[in-house]
């Protein structure tokens, strides 16, 4: 009898169990108004989602990446819908750019806000204007927007040209004709480094810095160590506090970082006050419009201290990521650089290049441009409804018009950067390195969508573009690169090996070997 009763209870609890799913998946389906995409068993952003291997049921969060040809044709549509029947709510992705404008609208009151948990890594010092949304997006925008000014911008191309010619002396490349960088990405990393501590933090880092003499680390290394380790932010906190070697170090740097921060804006906020010239560094401008701020919009120290690690964040891994695909893609299609070349010669020749020189240099703008379209540093956005609302997604190219959806609150909607930009209602062969797309089109054209669009765009697009079309155009204008092939090996295997996606926190190409050539012998 007492076994009877326990397969009762054991059915009884499997039937209950199916039941509740099947609600779930109910529930789900009428959350994105029974909008097509995959059917799976776990939430798109759930742990078991994007751990478990791609399969035919969990097509895994790299999906955007390793699918970005067909999975969208497969299904039709610029819009789909992952909607669990096991665990987790159902999410939908877009790869149009108009649904985008709709979710990410931050200015104003909006049905759409950003969820902590996909901002963990770019709050870890204090909010800032890219976490925050509202209200609290406008004040973080009244305060950072004047950092990005005409000065700031002369300032990073005076800095670019002398950390190219700082580094080849450093690195001895004056003294050859040819060479290999088994990863240019060791190189583009540390250009991004110094140009943000240069120009955002308003030090004067030097490409060989010397160790501290007490062995103790230097700011330069805590600010490489947490930018190189932000993913740690996603591990639990008793995992970060465990006596190991790598997360001790990061917990040093971090905290050395915040101390010292604090104690930059005491000391710039007492120049500001007492009437002293500064730089017009990212970082002492900030702290001076706070200082002329007199209404409720004025940022808190530790407000301050978030954007100005955001601006470190966003300004050193996505730029050496982008940097270092261009030079990739480069090396692939040496008929295209040698153009970007005959142009770099017939703007500067051998002179150093100016701000002046930007508007003129077009082809490489233009590579930059394509190289960060197939490779775009931020390739998601996240938002969530914060209410019941609708979206209105346009119908399929050579249909006018739109449809409407109606939207569940807590509804997450992702935006698939990669997707809109492979993407054939705004790309023709997206999948073609074709920097000649960009020639005419205006630098601050939304079409150049990676960095964004609407209000809420890269507010560094113009100091990311400074800074590696300066550097790009000090290189190739001296070197030809070309992919480094192991034995045997060809240049279209090496595409496949190198030109392929690196995804962390942002994404980029796989290391990149690369061999320089003098493209003129030394005198």
């Amino acid at each position: 009898m007492e076994s009877l009763n326990w397969s009762t209870i054991s059915v009884a609890l499997v039937v209950v169990f199916i039941i509740s799913r099947f609600l779930h998946f109910r529930n789900g389906l009428k959350a994105v108004s029974h909008l097509a995409g995959p059917r799976v068993p776990f939430a798109l952003l759930s742990l078991p989602g994007v751990a478990l291997p791609p399969s035919r049921w969990n097509p895994g969060f790299f999906y955007v990446w390793n699918l970005r040809h067909h999975f969208y044709k497969t299904w039709g549509s610029e819009n789909v819908a992952f909607v669990p029947w096991l665990t987790g709510g159902p999410t939908l992705v877009t790869t149009n750019l108009e649904v985008t404008r709709q979710v990410t609208l931050g200015a104003h009151k909006s049905s759409w806000e950003k969820s902590d948990d996909t901002n963990r890594a770019l709050m870890m010092f204090g909010s800032n204007i890219l976490t925050a949304d509202g209200e609290q997006w406008r004040k973080h925008r009244r305060i950072v927007g004047p950092a990005f000014s005409k000065d700031l911008y002369q300032l990073v191309w005076q800095d670019v040209c002398h950390i190219y010619d700082e580094m080849t002396e450093a690195e001895g490349w004056s003294q050859k004709d040819t060479f290999e960088v088994p990863a240019v990405q060791s190189f583009t990393f540390k250009l991004a480094l110094l140009v943000i501590g240069n120009c955002g933090f308003g030090f004067n880092f030097e490409w060989s810095e010397p160790p501290n003499a007490d062995g103790t680390m230097s700011i330069q290394e805590a600010l490489k160590y947490v930018t190189e380790w932000a993913k740690l932010v996603f591990l639990p906190e008793w995992i970060i506090n465990l006596p190991i070697p790598l997360f001790k170090r990061y917990q040093t740097a971090h905290a050395m970082l915040t101390q010292f921060m604090r104690a930059q804006i005491a000391e710039r906020r007492q120049l500001i006050r007492g009437g002293t010239p500064v730089r017009k560094d990212i970082f002492t401008t900030m702290v001076q419009a706070n200082e002329d701020e007199e209404t409720k919009l004025k940022l808190d120290d530790e407000e301050l201290i978030g954007n100005v690690f955001l601006m470190l964040f966003a300004g050193h891994e996505t730029t050496a990521n982008s940097v270092a695909a261009t030079l990739g893609l480069l090396a692939l299609h040496e008929d295209i650089q040698d153009e970007v070349h005959e142009e770099i010669m017939s703007v500067i020749g051998h002179r150093d290049s100016a701000l002046s020189d930007f508007t003129k240099l077009e082809k490489v703008v233009s590579a930059f441009y394509e190289a960060i379209r197939m490779f775009p540093p931020g390739f998601v956005l996240v938002r969530q409804a914060s209410e019941d609302t609708v979206l209105y997604l346009p119908n399929p190219v050579g249909q006018e018009g739109t449809t409407s959806l109606p939207i569940q609150k807590g509804t997450k909607v992702i935006i698939d950067m990669i997707g809109i930009q492979y993407n054939p209602r705004y790309f023709d062969e997206p999948e073609k390195f074709k920097p000649q797309r960009w020639y005419g089109v205006s630098k601050d054209s939304e079409s150049a969508s990676s960095f964004g669009v609407g209000p809420r765009a890269c507010l560094g697009r113009k100091f990311a573009t400074l800074e590696s079309v300066c550097w790009l155009t000090s290189l190739l204008r001296d070197w030809k690169v070309t992919p480094t092939l192991r034995a045997g090996e060809t240049k279209k295997a090496w595409q496949d090996r190198v030109i392929d996606a690196n995804m962390v926190l942002t994404l980029g190409v796989k290391d990149a070997p690369l061999t320089f050539t003098r493209r003129e012998a030394r005198e």
